[in-house]
C-alpha cells in the first residue's frame, strides 16, 4: 500500500520538475530561444492563443528571434502582447514579421534573473514538500486506521523522503546550470 501512494506521488514529482524546466527556459541568458516568448498569450479571433499558435518562431541568429505570424492580421496583437509580458523585451514589427533582439545582459539584468531562477526552484521544491505532505497524510491515515504497522510507517516516510530528495537533487542541477548559464559572459 505504501509503495502505491510513493508510485502514484513519483509522477506528480516529475511533473514538478518537468514545468520548471519550462519555466527556466522562459528566462534568458543572452542567447535567444524559442522557449523564450512561444508560451506568451495573444488575443487573437476572441481567444487567448500561445504565440506558438499563431506564428512560426525561429532563430535566425544567437541573439534574434524571428516571429513570422501565419495570419498577418494579428501582427499588432502578437507585438503588444510581447511589449505587455515580464520579459521586457522591444519586437520590431517589419510589417510581415517581428523581430526581438536581444540585448546584452548587464551584471545587474543577469543578477536579476538568477534571482527569479531561485524563486522558480523554491516554487518547484514548496510543491515537492506540499506533494509529500499529502503523502504522509495518507500514510499516516493507513496508520491509524489500521491498515499497515509502524514500522510499515516509518518504512514509508524513509521511502518517501529518498524520492523527495532525488528529485529536489535534479531541481537543484537545474538551478545551478541556469545560474551557471546567466553569469557566464
Amino acid at each position: 500500500m505504501i509503495d502505491e501512494l510513493i508510485k502514484e506521488a513519483e509522477p506528480k514529482f516529475q511533473k514538478t520538475v518537468e514545468i520548471m524546466e519550462e519555466e527556466m527556459a522562459t528566462i534568458h541568458t543572452g542567447r535567444a530561444s524559442v522557449s523564450m516568448v512561444d508560451d506568451i498569450m495573444v488575443d487573437v479571433y476572441g481567444t487567448k492563443n500561445p504565440i506558438k499558435a499563431v506564428a512560426t518562431i525561429t532563430i535566425p541568429e544567437p541573439r534574434s528571434i524571428l516571429i513570422q505570424p501565419w495570419d498577418r492580421s494579428n501582427i499588432q496583437q502578437i507585438e503588444s502582447a510581447i511589449r505587455d509580458s515580464d520579459l521586457k523585451l522591444n519586437p520590431v514589427n517589419t510589417g510581415e514579421n517581428i523581430r526581438i533582439n536581444l540585448p546584452e545582459l548587464t551584471e545587474e539584468r543577469r543578477k536579476e534573473f538568477v534571482r527569479i531562477a531561485k524563486e522558480k526552484a523554491e516554487a518547484a521544491r514548496i510543491s515537492i514538500r506540499n506533494i509529500r505532505a499529502d503523502v504522509l497524510n495518507a500514510i499516516k491515515k493507513a496508520k491509524t486506521d489500521g491498515e499497515i504497522g509502524e514500522d510499515d510507517m516509518y518504512r514509508g516516510e524513509e521511502d518517501l523522503q529518498k524520492a523527495v530528495d532525488k528529485h529536489n537533487k535534479v531541481i537543484e542541477e537545474i538551478l545551478q546550470k541556469k545560474e551557471s548559464d546567466l553569469l557566464t559572459i
